[in-house]
């Protein structure tokens, strides 16, 4: 039949107008072409011919500036008008009468003209050229007269809403009408058109920031629905690499500062004095509402969640039953439609994702918004935190740490979980119903099978997060003894130590790993009851249906239900996750109001000398303090401290000095105000003009202080001294000078640009301590606090510093310096000395004052003041730390590194990765031919009788596919723990046996990273992720096949569809992982940031600095929230363009893979380290039982370097060492010293001559064997946390009347006896619970426990003081007096008794024989070191 725009039905004149023009219904349906027609006519010329823009001339993102009122609303009302012009296509379509064209091109010239109008209206807004908008004004104004022309026509014919074409023309005038209203909006607001003056329009502040690259707030709705503004990033993420600098800067109400004000005023709006402030209603009220908009897009997403089951319904049912209607259908009709169920089933899967990736978008945003406000609410906290709190132990560095790592997150994720709170019992109540409604009772019953094992998987959701709290807590044991092995690496394998101890860590790998078992079974009983649920509840549906009826369910009823009990399983199993985080959120915030409710410090504002009560007299110095009868709590203690009246004078050297613990710190402390004052007062003056040159003072700031425990910013060198003041090269480099750290500076890798790792740690104590001085020097202040600057530093740093810094930069500029020290040959240089005892001032004046009124302390003085003290600084070799990243920009760009996979699989056991495989192979057979057995099953109108053949196998099949969920989800855990067992056991191996040099040149904190974060990922993150990826990779394979099978033409559309999907998945795969990295990188400064900054808070209040490091937390904060926030909105991209679930987590379980892997990968690169060679040329069997047992040591010719591609560090040395002798070795730093005492241990490579011990050339011995017979103590003393047995003898080996016998020569029996427990009393992490002194003294007793001929002192007495140091050489010289002693002197004079003398120089031996002969030489070496040190 030919097509006619009216028809061309026979007998009919469809043109006929006598009945009146508007009577004909062809024409009324010409008539509402005419608007369409007229819109296209406009537009598509200025579309495509262009216009001039008139857009801002502020330099704005364009395309994203969103000008006009009523936008969003405007997107909202199109869509749902294209969506009613499909309606009307499709019902026009479907009449018999198909040659009538005007049934539905109206429509679909409708469908078209609304497209266009979108378009239009887009390119109109982001060219702010609003006179155009007048076209859609009155497009919208003739499509509303002729559709409401045509609802009058139907009214008047009596076409009602029965007739689906009169509720489709209604929805259309309402939509029109609508538009309309908003264009009018519109005009009213801009004024563009009817009025004189047009308002202008300033752009918003965000996008007139170039910085700002979040878009997701300003572009249209489209592009927010669908993500695509960020497909520039995603697509451009292949060539380059995503950096900071790439995802720039968050929108203003974004920032943590916004939302910290907008959490703070809801927070303190509550302030009552009886009652403290709920947290929970401050974030009510701060972040509610945007969480209720999450849910209720959250609500709409589950509702449309159920159109899935019944269009499937639908659509099974009328798939033979189809009827058409000639000029009018019903609604009813339309729906029986299997094409209208279809497209109404993918359009309805489309809003679904669009509204929960909306949810989730939005929910994300406020989590991390609440999360940005806390942090910078506790960092506010710690900046007013009282000093009490942290030394007294109430809040500890973990416990803020906890806060902001933890509690935080705790926080955020409970608030990302809000939205399930409402919308599971929304998903619940109609997925019941609607089974209900579907099979009755017997779907009841189903239903209730998943209700009554919602305890079971609450209960393995609390067992889950019970053992992974066990877990950590032996995760966290093995990290501990893994650092204290890295720590002690150097003693272990001179002690030949290294299995002991790693047994000892092989032993907690062990208990790690029992929990990790039970974590896999409890996490496999959740992936098994997650997918074995629903095919428990289908067969128990069926099973019932099949006795409460006598015929079997129809298959539309059968998969409708099949699809409601996956829907109904979702929600419970999030319940227990829901409850698992709310429970954690009650935590979390107990300890939040418990934190901010804690004790702040006073108020220090007459310390600027605000308060007219701290002058005294009216008299006023630069600079100057007064205490009067002060009494302070001691921090550590508790104990009062009191201080007497006593003032500290402008432009002066006061001096502090005293025994250990008689308060002077706690007198510094309570000048800055960080003690509690009980009574008395601390008295600062204002600044004089008048008493100085005000050139000197006007630019000063108020105190700088240098702390006795060094506190250093994970930052540069230099940023480390400058501390946020203007860099002046002179001043800068006349503070290197006076610091003596030019030198330090040239021997690290990138100079004073060099990063100092966290705490220092890539720095030597005296280096440290050093740059907090020069930091000190550096600030422009009136007043310089140093603590005990010179502990840490030999006595040449010491003299250096005290004359070029102290008395010649500070003194110079007349800057008043207050200075706490031991070194009392420096008291001649103070203008003013505070004695101190026992928390109180014992003495104060000048040195001639004292000399005259206290004699006694004086002489005793006097003895002290010749003496060096102690010194701690030892000479480390540099270390160029290797980038710990081990991907580069080019392999950043790679594949997914299959190589890497195949290392984990083949870890775990081929047996097991082919268990793994056929199992899941097979499961996922088995759940399929359940689906095609129901089919033939309900398809069959079986009856009662002939049920018995179907049901059986369905009962099979589903037991079946029950047991194999189960099998597949342990196969897979196992396998990961098989994997994370052995990849442990041989890194750790591997490590362990690795060469000293492996140790030097690596960064401890890269080795410990492959044990903690990179362990930790394999163990736990890797195994979920592979059955996740397995698991939905099968899913939408055997999807494609069942499909395929059915409908071969589906062959022809997979093809585009697989294209796009793998650009979509490769895209976005390098996408995340960059983002991903970001978001990792970004977030540990932010957290080094608040560990620094509670370390070093006095420091930080001294200098005033408060407002420099929150806006630096505030911005480390932004840079972090804005990876997460761009993460987030990749995933969402990902999500709106797969649709279906099973695509989506393809490809994120395979960005997530591919993160994870690089953990392996790491792993993977430490095991190609080679290992010491432990066997020897010689047996053990040939090595006699006593050996050495005269303890005669000859070097020959030796030469010695740590590393093949190294220079020499030793140089053809010979020397000759008699049996018993007491031989001393000294030299300056870096002439070999130490080299050589490790060459006798054979831990360097010795590569010409030899060492020969009792005849025995030590290069032929296993390595186990010559270490374990010769003993050593070291600079540093070291010891392991246990009880002091273990630390004496590890080997177990040795009786307590031994250990005793040793203790008591090292001086410390009596003082062991004393502690509870005796041999078996607890030793801490690194013998922190006890002295310096004790532990170097421990040291000693367990080199003689050992009962070698030969002992090595590697500059033992460097760490103690003058009194141990005494014990030390007496116990040498009587317990040790049969045994040769070799000696590598820090301290020349310890050496002076010694039967024989080596000085080195740079790798040779300068001089050689005994001490008083050296000493003869005056213009020797000895001779010269020996007079520098008395």
């Amino acid at each position: 039949m030919a097509l006619s725009f009216c028809g061309n039905d026979k007998g009919i004149n469809a043109y006929s107008v006598e009945e009146g023009v508007l009577n004909n219904g062809c024409f009324v349906d010409a008539l509402n072409l005419v608007p369409h027609v007229f819109l296209l006519f406009i537009t598509f010329p200025i579309l495509f011919i262009g216009w001039g823009s008139q857009s801002s001339k502020v330099q704005i993102h364009h395309n994203t500036w969103l000008h006009f009122p009523g936008h969003n609303l405007r997107w909202i009302l199109t869509f749902s008008l294209l969506f009613v012009h499909i309606c009307e296509f499709a019902e026009g379509i479907m009449m018999m009468d198909t040659d009538h064209l005007h049934l539905y091109m109206p429509a679909f010239m409708g469908f078209v003209a609304a497209t266009t109008s979108v378009v239009y209206y887009h390119n109109i807004e982001t060219s702010n050229f609003p006179k155009l908008l007048l076209v859609l004004f009155i497009y919208w104004v003739l499509a509303f007269i002729t559709k409401s022309i045509k609802l009058w026509k139907y009214a008047e014919y009596n076409v009602g809403p029965q007739h689906l074409r009169f509720c489709i023309t209604a929805l259309l005038v309402i939509l029109y009408g609508l538009l309309m209203a908003v264009e009018v909006n519109v005009i009213r607001v801009r004024k563009y058109v009817f009025f004189a003056n047009p308002q202008k329009v300033k752009p918003p502040e965000d996008l007139q920031d170039l910085g700002v690259r979040f878009l997701q707030p300003f572009v249209n709705l489209l592009s927010k629905a669908t993500y695509w503004w960020m497909n520039p990033l995603i697509i451009g993420a292949h060539k380059r690499p995503i950096e900071l600098k790439k995802i720039g800067k968050l929108p203003i109400a974004m920032r943590a500062l916004t939302n910290y004000l907008r959490l703070k005023d809801a927070y303190e709006d509550q302030r009552d004095p009886d009652l403290s402030p709920s947290i929970w209603r401050s974030m009510y009220r701060a972040f509610g509402r945007p969480i209720l908009l999450s849910s209720f897009f959250r609500c709409l997403a589950d509702v449309l969640g159920f159109a899935g089951p019944l269009c499937i319904s639908g659509i099974v049912k009328y798939l033979k039953e189809t009827y058409f209607g000639v000029h009018f259908m019903s609604s009813t009709k339309l729906l029986q439609n299997t094409s209208v169920l279809a497209v109404l089933l993918f359009l309805a899967l489309i809003l679904q994702r669009t509204f929960l990736q909306t949810s989730y978008y939005v929910t994300i945003e406020t989590g991390i918004n609440l999360r940005g406000a806390l942090l910078a609410m506790i960092y506010n906290k710690i900046l007013r935190l009282s000093t009490s709190n942290m030394s007294m132990g109430e809040m500890t560095l973990g416990q803020i740490n906890n806060l902001v790592a933890i509690e935080t997150n705790q926080l955020m994720w409970f608030l990302f979980l809000c939205p399930n709170l409402w919308a599971m019992p929304v998903q619940i109540v109609m997925g019941v119903i609607l089974l209900y409604c579907l099979l009755g009772w017997s779907a009841v019953v189903g239903a209730s099978v998943i209700v009554l094992l919602a305890p079971i998987q609450y209960l393995i959701a609390t067992k889950l997060a019970d053992t992974q709290k066990s877990t950590l807590e032996h995760s966290t044991e093995r990290l501990k003894r893994t650092t204290e092995i890295l720590k002690g690496i150097k003693l272990l394998k001179l002690y030949a130590w290294e299995n002991i101890f790693c047994d000892s860590v092989e032993d907690t790998r062990g208990k790690e790993l029992t929990s990790l078992k039970t974590f896999a079974l409890y996490t496999s009983m959740s992936i098994f009851m997650n997918a074995a649920i629903p095919i428990a509840a289908v067969l128990v549906t069926f099973v019932m249906h099949h006795f409460l009826n006598e015929t079997g369910p129809s298959p539309s009823e059968a998969f409708a239900a099949l699809a409601l009990f996956h829907i109904l399983v979702t929600p419970l199993f999030l319940l227990s996750t829901v409850v698992r985080f709310a429970v954690k959120a009650l935590v979390s915030v107990q300890k939040l109001g418990e934190f901010l409710q804690s004790d702040e410090i006073g108020d220090d504002s007459w310390r600027n000398g605000d308060m007219s009560v701290s002058l005294e007299g009216g008299k006023k110095h630069l600079g100057a303090v007064s205490l009067n009868d002060n009494t302070s709590v001691n921090r550590t203690t508790a104990h009062l401290i009191t201080f007497s009246t006593f003032s500290v004078c402008v432009g002066q050297l006061t001096m502090i000095v005293g025994q250990v613990g008689c308060g002077k710190s706690s007198l510094l402390l309570a000048m800055l105000g960080e003690m509690q004052t009980i009574e008395g007062r601390v008295c600062w003056s204002k600044s004089d003009p008048s008493s100085v040159p005000y050139i000197l003072i006007k630019n000063r700031n108020f105190v700088a202080y240098a702390a006795q425990k060094s506190w250093l910013l994970n930052a540069t060198v230099e940023d480390n001294i400058t501390f946020g003041s203007p860099f002046n090269k002179q001043r800068y480099k006349a503070v290197i000078d006076a610091c003596s750290l030019q030198p330090d500076i040239d021997l690290l890798p990138f100079g004073d640009q060099t990063e100092i790792g966290e705490r220092g740690i890539n720095l030597s104590g005296g280096q440290r301590q050093r740059i907090c001085v020069a930091r000190a020097l550096y600030q422009n202040t009136n007043i310089v606090f140093l603590d005990d600057p010179f502990s840490a530093l030999d006595i040449h740093l010491s003299d250096h510093l005290m004359q070029e810094g102290i008395l010649k930069f500070l003194q110079d500029d007349k800057r008043t310096v207050v200075l706490v020290t031991h070194k009392l040959q420096y008291l001649i240089h103070a203008d003013w000395i505070i004695a101190m005892k026992d928390g109180s001032v014992l003495r104060e004046g000048t040195l001639k004052d004292i000399q005259t009124h206290d004699v006694e302390l004086y002489d005793h003085w006097k003895t002290l003041m010749n003496r060096q003290d102690q010194e701690l600084e030892k000479v480390e070799e540099e270390e160029e730390e290797d980038d710990d990243n081990m991907s580069t920009t080019s392999n950043r760009r790679s594949k997914i590194p299959w190589k890497m996979c195949w290392r984990y699989l083949s870890s775990g056991g081929y047996l097991m990765v082919f268990l793994m495989v056929s199992s899941n192979l097979l499961k996922h057979s088995v759940i399929v031919a359940i689906d095609y057995w129901l089919a033939l099953w309900t398809s069959s109108k079986t009856n009662q009788s002939n049920d018995s053949y179907y049901l059986p196998v369905f009962i099979i099949l589903c037991a079946a596919g029950i047991f194999l969920c189960l099998f597949t989800s342990l196969s897979v855990e196992f396998l990961g723990l098989s994997a994370a067992t052995n990849l442990h056991h041989n890194l750790l191996n591997k490590i362990i046996h690795a060469p000293i040099r492996f140790f030097d040149i690596t960064p401890l904190g890269q080795i410990l990273n492959r044990f903690s974060a990179d362990t930790n990922i394999i163990d736990q993150h890797i195994p979920p992720t592979l059955e996740s990826l397995t698991r939905s990779t099968l899913l939408c394979l055997s999807a494609i096949g069942v499909i395929s099978s059915i409908t071969p033409a589906f062959l022809v559309a997979l093809v585009p569809l697989a294209v796009a999907f793998y650009f979509i998945q490769k895209y976005f795969r390098v996408a995340s992982k960059d983002l991903q990295d970001l978001d990792d990188s970004t977030q540990l400064p932010l957290l080094c940031h608040f560990s620094e900054t509670a370390e070093g808070l006095t420091t930080i209040r001294a200098f005033r600095h408060e407002a420099r490091f929150r806006q630096r937390m505030l911005e480390l904060t932004d840079t972090n929230n804005t990876a997460y926030l761009f993460l987030s909105a990749a995933n969402r991209w990902l999500e709106v363009r797969t649709v279906t679930n099973y695509l989506n987590w393809v490809v994120r379980n395979l960005a997530d893979l591919e993160v994870q892997m690089s953990a392996v990968k790491k792993v993977n690169s430490f095991l190609s380290t080679e290992c010491e060679n432990y066997e020897g040329s010689m047996d053990t069997s040939q090595v006699p039982e006593n050996w050495p047992q005269d303890g005669e040591i000859k070097i020959q010719d030796l030469c010695v370097r740590y590393d093949p591609m190294l220079k020499p560090v030793l140089k053809h040395v010979n020397a000759y060492i008699k049996p018993g002798q007491k031989v001393g070795i000294c030299g300056r730093t870096g002439s070999g010293k130490s080299s050589l005492s490790l060459a006798f241990f054979n831990m360097v490579d010795i590569f010409e001559g030899k060492i020969v011990i009792d005849g025995i050339d030590i290069c032929k011995l296993p390595l186990h064997t010559l270490r374990s017979r010769l003993s050593i103590i070291l600079q540093d003393p070291v010891l392991f946390s246990g009880s002091i047995r273990f630390n004496l003898d590890p080997e177990k080996t040795c009786t307590d009347d031994r250990l005793w016998e040793a203790l008591e020569i090292a001086q410390l029996k009596n003082m062991v006896k004393a502690l509870p427990g005796g041999l078996d009393a607890v030793v801490t992490e690194g013998g922190e619970n006890f002295s310096v002194g004790q532990r170097q003294l421990f040291c000693l007793a367990r080199a003689f426990v050992r009962k070698s001929s030969i002992l090595i002192m590697d500059e033992a007495t460097a760490s103690i003081d003058m009194a141990t140091e005494n014990i030390l050489q007496k116990v040498v010289m009587t317990a040790f007096a049969d045994r040769t002693v070799v000696t590598i002197a820090h301290r020349v004079h310890t050496i002076l008794t010694a039967d024989l003398v080596i000085v080195m120089k740079r790798g040779n031996i300068l001089e050689y024989d005994k001490p008083e002969t050296l000493l003869e030489q005056e213009d020797g070496m000895f001779a010269s070191f020996v007079k520098a040190d008395m």
